[in-house]
């Protein structure tokens, strides 16, 4: 599990190798993760926006920006947690992800990014 803090919110990611199948043509390797993001400050946040750069090994990197996660946009509060689950789908059995949540603080509405580190995905047939 991959963790860090960013302003009194830790993100915690676990990855797992989902399988692989045909699309178009081409062999495509699934990843799941989950995440958990832990409120660890004195304020209730929101979660309002999401930014991740999604590297692979035989593919020039992607960005994807959107509203939220999975459909919502979380308030957290102090010493809770919302965790998640998603996925991504790779043209080869090695590549990355890394980006960073755009939160609200509910009480000064201040904006601000909190990091998510990068996590690795392997197939366990492509480390050997």
């Amino acid at each position: 599990m991959i963790t860090q803090v960013t302003k009194g919110i830790k993100v915690s990611v676990q990855t797992t190798f989902e399988g692989t199948f045909f699309k178009n043509y081409k062999m495509h390797y699934a990843f799941g993760y989950t995440i958990t993001i832990e409120n660890q400050s004195k304020e209730s946040v929101q979660l309002t926006a999401r930014h991740w750069d999604i590297f692979d090994s035989l593919k020039e990197m992607e960005t994807v920006d959107g509203e939220g996660v999975i459909g919502k946009k979380p308030v957290i509060q102090p010493g809770k947690a919302h965790t998640y689950s998603s996925g991504s789908l790779l043209a080869s059995p090695i590549g990355a992800m890394k980006g960073f949540y755009q939160m609200v603080n509910l009480s000064s509405t201040e904006e601000f990014l909190v990091e998510v580190p990068t996590f690795k995905f392997a197939a366990p047939f492509a480390l050997n």
